[in-house]
């Protein structure tokens, strides 16, 4: 079975000659309607024909001769060259036919041929110049869906390597969590280790997706603030206020985990009385903002560390409008971060 290239390839070849015909039809009965005879529709059937063949055969020599991969500039004079050429030949040929059949009987004067080659050499030209536009059009096409799908494959694996870079991040401030809490009180050490294995199937699971709901999300963010919250105790305080409207949208996995983490690490932990980190997160018709707030203030000059600037890219690569920041509040004695995302 033909695929669909070589089915529009037949059709155009054919319907393009069949025009011509047509045309010239039209024109020969408005000049003069009685020159509508036999002899005229078959010298035109002999012609295209005769037309499609070498036409086609000026295919095959593009594709054998690899013409398709020139650029325009040595492209021309071979194209000038093989429509004449062509144009000849089809002169030729329709030519000996209608002497052959007795079609028509002109004789072989050189004017005549001279005149016909030239003739049909501007149908060839034409001909040419629509088949290498097409070609173009269709290679830069083809090129530019290669290029998406290579932007594609490289935007994935980047995910694929940031995803990876988040996992053993995540583990290492759980177990560091742990740690201080054995040392601390051993007996809610079995209670956080439970939580922790809780904790890490989850994450393991959600880490192979892409995308996951802003619920599947919270889930892991309340064990893993109930751990923290054990190894702070009174030092730690949290509030969590989510739009029930947005638990449904989808965000890249450990986003807001990874927000808990780093205002417990940089603010919680350093401050001697503790405080809260609030949660909050809020629809405006088709964007979403999830707020971290947590005690602390940072710099004018401040290093995101590996975490945020994976979350950064992270937002870039997977939306086409995301945003995420990070500053002082109004008052200077919190620290807010931000992740903004439209659908």
């Amino acid at each position: 079975m033909m695929n669909s290239k070589k089915i529009f390839y037949w059709g155009a070849q054919i319907t393009g000659w069949f025009i011509f015909v047509f045309i010239v039809i039209l024109s020969s009965y408005i000049k003069n309607p009685k020159s509508i005879q036999t002899d005229l529709i078959l010298d035109l059937t002999t012609f295209i024909v005769i037309a499609i063949i070498i036409s086609h055969f000026q295919r095959r020599i593009y594709k054998s001769k690899k013409w398709l991969e020139l650029k325009l500039k040595p492209l021309i004079p071979r194209v000038i060259i093989i429509s004449f050429t062509a144009s000849f030949i089809v002169v030729i040929i329709n030519a000996g036919i209608n002497r052959l059949t007795s079609i028509k009987n002109e004789p072989f004067e050189v004017l005549n041929i001279i005149n016909a080659t030239l003739s049909v050499s501007i149908l060839f030209f034409f001909w040419n110049v629509l088949y290498f536009t097409f070609h173009f059009f269709s290679k830069a096409r083809q090129q530019e869906i290669h290029n998406l799908s290579l932007i594609a494959s490289k935007n994935e694996i980047e995910l694929q390597n940031l995803r990876s870079q988040l996992n053993p991040h995540f583990l290492f401030n759980s177990l560091n969590s742990i740690r201080a809490l054995i040392e601390i009180n051993p007996s809610e050490s079995k209670y956080a280790i439970t939580q922790l294995s809780n904790l890490l199937r989850k994450s393991l699971l959600i880490g192979k997706i892409n995308l996951i709901s802003i619920q599947e999300e919270m889930d892991i963010v309340h064990s893993y603030l109930k751990l923290e919250k054990i190894r702070f105790e009174k030092r730690l305080n949290y509030s969590v206020k989510i739009d029930e409207n947005i638990l449904h949208f989808k965000i890249p996995p450990f986003c807001i985990q990874l927000l808990i983490e780093n205002a417990i690490k940089h603010g919680i932990s350093k401050e001697i009385e503790g405080g809260e980190v609030s949660i909050k997160g809020n629809g405006f018709g088709n964007e979403i903002k999830i707020e971290v707030t947590n005690p602390g203030k940072i710099g004018k000059e401040k290093d995101l560390g590996v975490g945020l600037t994976n979350l950064r890219r992270r937002l870039i690569l997977q939306y086409t409008n995301a945003s995420f920041t990070i500053k002082n509040s109004e008052n200077k004695k919190c620290v807010v971060s931000t992740i903004r995302i439209q659908q």
